[in-house]
């Protein structure tokens, strides 16, 4: 059975939902004062403090002191909190992990303490390190419940298994489940999650890190894709009562007037995302070749200067949108890329994002 914890909370108190905050204090700390965030709040953080961001060590300690400070606050653990793992059950491909990714937290502890990943000759010897120097932030780490159930809806990192009793879900699917908006629950309760980027589900709509709220499956899928997404951003659920709304805060700091409108286009929406690269050409225009995405049996309308080939095969190189983003004159929007010719890419002030023309 899952560790999970049953909460009975106040109904005349906000909550607020954050994960994936993956090692990115700045963020984080910029989202709680976007939210007005005060200690009478619940506040859940819902796995992945770690990986890929600078600071994962320093989030670590700033959300056990906003433990500390409150019994409001609810830390659930996720994939990317229990790395150290494959260290202690000496599991060889970490190595090869922890040289690739520069900023995980393994690498952190290393440096902290001014050790480097060659210093040692063993798996077995660099656990030791850990243990010795970590043990107690690993037995915090691995003491965090992975799921919350409250009257209204359960909060767990990336979902649970499709099974009457929910809390007989496995924990490599609460940690590790792909794509759970796509595959659904018997919990006959609202499920909140993170971990998949909301906008892989997006191949069709509008390209957009804004929470996936979806009533009919009783999910709310929330990870803006922070850290992993070029335009990715960091969110925050917040329920008031049967009110559910969400705010976001990003990396990008560039932006541009629109000097003239632009329309957008009716059937220009959507987005390339993970893990649908590979593309079939179809026609090749100006700026923009029409593609078929071959694993998702859809045409989009992909910039030129994404298109790479490999080994005579086509791909998209990374995550972009394919909308065209309806702009009006005066309105305020974010840079994504002015790299490219004739259109720029451009996040507005609700988080779509999409192309204009330069």
């Amino acid at each position: 059975m899952l560790n999970f914890k049953r909460l009975n909370l106040e109904h005349n108190k906000r909550v607020i939902i954050i994960s994936d905050i993956h090692g990115n204090l700045h963020l984080f700390k910029s989202l709680l004062e976007k939210v007005n965030y005060q200690s009478e709040d619940y506040l859940f953080i819902n796995g992945d403090l770690c990986e890929k961001g600078d600071n994962s060590l320093e989030v670590i300690e700033f959300v056990r002191l906003l433990q500390e400070s409150s019994s409001n606050v609810f830390i659930t653990k996720g994939n990317c909190d229990v790395v150290h793992r494959y260290i202690i059950q000496e599991d060889k491909s970490i190595i090869s992990y922890m040289k690739n990714r520069k900023k995980s937290v393994l690498n952190e502890m290393l440096n902290q303490h001014g050790k480097s990943l060659d210093e040692y000759t063993s798996l077995s010897e660099l656990s030791k390190f850990y243990q010795k120097h970590y043990s107690e932030m690993i037995a915090w780490l691995e003491g965090l419940p992975i799921a919350f159930e409250t009257e209204n809806f359960i909060v767990v990192h990336a979902g649970i298994d499709p099974i009457k009793d929910w809390k007989l879900t496995d924990e490599e699917t609460a940690l590790n489940i792909s794509s759970f908006l796509d595959k659904g629950h018997q919990a006959n309760k609202l499920v909140i999650v993170g971990h998949w980027p909301v906008i892989n589900y997006r191949s069709t709509s509008v390209s957009s890190h804004n929470p996936m709220i979806d009533i009919d499956k009783n999910i709310i899928s929330i990870d803006g894709g922070n850290q992993i997404k070029q335009d990715g951003q960091l969110n925050a659920l917040i329920i008031e009562g049967d009110t559910y709304s969400y705010t976001y805060v990003d990396n990008l700091s560039k932006y541009i007037i629109a000097h003239n409108d632009f329309g957008g286009c009716s059937n220009r929406v959507g987005t390339v995302a993970y893990p649908n690269y590979e593309l079939k050409i179809i026609r090749q225009e100006e700026y923009f070749t029409l593609c078929e995405n071959v694993k998702l049996g859809i045409e989009q309308w992909i910039k030129n200067e994404y298109i790479i080939e490999k080994n005579g095969t086509n791909f998209c190189r990374t995550d972009l949108s394919t909308t065209f983003l309806p702009v009006m004159r005066g309105e305020k929007v974010w840079v994504v890329d002015d790299g490219c010719a004739g259109y720029m890419l451009v996040k507005n002030v609700l988080g779509k994002i999409g192309w204009i023309e330069q």
